[in-house]
């Protein structure tokens, strides 16, 4: 979840940046160290593999903003493999400017993050016009108290050391959902998803009001089930969340407690995200659902070939 959201702001913000000179997601938050020795269980962690498609729309601006309008789609999945969960972003964005020409983004983003949470390879690729302008790769590793240290082959050199204790991106979305099935209101982790060459950033958490499932989640008769399984968005995925806004706090800006950006989202307890509204310093983004499908699970029998593979770094 965190990775998907992170993911969409650094389009946003690089984008933003460059009429000087890009996260969103997702997609897809405990208290240090102990979240490590949680027990993950391997697919049956309560998560749905899904494959979700969202409109991304710019809906209000500031005054002085250069920006003018955002419009595109946001293409994100969730699955777990045999060895690990895996996450997939992709993103093809229009920007238009007040004084400078029309921006066209795409973007592609993956991660692999092994089950207990310790090991996260990352690659991603931005285009800009169809010229590619910014490539990561890497992989990074945490011990039992969430120390440890990325290391990026792309680009050759760059690396960070987590000296406070980090969770990944997959860790970060249970641990959400954990805390709010216990009824916490707040929660501050350090999360690191590798969608960007800053380093770990400070998610701080504020669960709000809880929501029913959409009743076609619980309908049972053949017809609505059917129904349910051709349309767009397969409502049977949307059971009950919360509405919970999120603050992003980059290591040079947490002593200010000036956040980066922050959103509001229908958080979903199987980790669907089903709408988002994001604010930026100079506009707001509105990430509407508009398809919705859950994925097959992988075939982990002895033997049988491992279709998802890890990225390499």
């Amino acid at each position: 979840m965190s990775s998907n959201i992170r993911y969409t702001f650094l389009i946003f913000k690089v984008t933003i940046l460059s009429r000087f000179t890009f996260l969103l997601f997702a997609v897809c938050v405990v208290t240090s160290s102990p979240l490590l020795a949680m027990p993950l269980e391997k697919p049956q962690s309560g998560l749905v593999a899904h494959k979700a498609i969202y409109d991304v729309r710019m809906v209000s601006q500031k005054s002085g903003s250069q920006v003018v309008a955002i419009k595109g789609k946001m293409l994100f999945e969730w699955k777990p493999s045999c060895e690990g969960y895996i996450t997939n972003h992709s993103f093809n964005l229009r920007y238009d400017y007040a004084d400078n020409p029309t921006l066209f983004i795409n973007s592609d983003f993956s991660t692999f993050e092994s089950f207990d949470g310790r090991t996260l390879n990352f690659s991603s690729r931005r285009k800009k016009d169809g010229n590619t302008y910014d490539e990561l790769r890497g992989v990074a590793t945490l011990d039992d108290k969430g120390l440890g240290k990325a290391v990026f082959s792309i680009p050759d050199g760059l690396s960070f050391e987590f000296t406070s204790p980090t969770i990944f991106s997959t860790t970060h979305t249970r641990a959400l959902i954990k805390a709010a099935q216990e009824g916490k209101k707040f929660l501050v982790k350090e999360t690191f998803d590798g969608s960007d060459e800053e380093g770990s950033v400070e998610v701080s958490a504020l669960i709000g009001k809880a929501f029913e499932p959409d009743p076609v989640a619980l309908a049972v008769t053949p017809a609505l089930v059917d129904k349910a399984a051709t349309t767009p968005i397969d409502k049977r995925l949307l059971d009950e969340g919360w509405v919970v806004r999120l603050a992003f706090f980059p290591q040079e800006q947490k002593e200010e407690s000036v956040s980066d950006y922050e959103l509001t989202m229908k958080f979903h307890q199987n980790g669907i995200i089903s709408d988002m509204v994001i604010d930026y310093p100079d506009f707001t983004v509105h990430q509407k659902l508009i398809g919705l499908q859950r994925l097959p699970a992988s075939s982990c029998a002895p033997g049988a070939p491992k279709k998802e593979t890890e990225i390499k770094p």
